[in-house]
């Protein structure tokens, strides 16, 4: 059990950082999004380490950055908390579990390619990976001030994206906009340009 100051607060170490990253990484199927309630749970939750407005801002950053989303939240989480060593240190803890994996499929893959039981191991897992992207969305959703009125942007850019094939870089600039014109006519409304 980690030490906790007064404040309720776990002290930041590099060596938990990694161990949670390491942790997250060993056991998590199904890539980035699922890995984000157990990182909230450890970083926000448990340790303290973050704030839920922190953790978001972070979140949103990480997946607007170009690259693997899982490593990109890691870097940004230790850098963060500890600057160059600690995106250093979380970002190791989060892809060295993948590599090592990749690197023992590679080596076993011709025994287990026309294996039917590995297959329906595969097929089962995936309804679970659903439930566990969809869990966090509800849950990082408040945090994101989505109410019933606003709601429909999220839908319509999944909509966009799935439905017509529009690239996710065009929902991105496109929201970018939107959130500067809005931001631009509530400070007019309220008198202060």
């Amino acid at each position: 059990m980690p030490e906790v100051s007064a404040s309720g607060i776990v002290p930041f170490t590099l060596p938990s950082a990694f161990g949670i990253f390491f942790r997250i990484g060993l056991l998590t199927i199904g890539g980035g999004p699922v890995m984000i309630p157990f990182i909230q749970s450890e970083i926000v939750e448990k340790r303290h380490w973050l704030t839920k407005e922190e953790f978001m801002d972070l979140m949103v950053v990480s997946q607007s950055a170009p690259g693997i989303f899982a490593a990109n939240f890691a870097i940004a989480i230790g850098y963060k908390l500890r600057g160059t060593k600690g995106s250093i240190v979380c970002a190791t803890g989060c892809v060295l579990p993948s590599l090592l994996i990749i690197l023992a499929i590679a080596l076993f893959f011709q025994q287990f390619r026309s294996n039917k039981v590995a297959e329906n191991v595969f097929r089962g897992i995936r309804p679970a990976v659903t439930a566990l992207i969809l869990g966090p969305i509800f849950k990082l959703s408040k945090s994101a001030h989505i109410t019933w009125r606003n709601v429909w942007i999220p839908i319509m850019a999944a909509l966009l994206i799935w439905q017509l094939g529009v690239s996710p870089i065009w929902i991105i600039l496109t929201t970018i906009a939107g959130g500067l014109v809005y931001g631009y006519s509530l400070k007019r409304k309220e008198g202060k340009l």
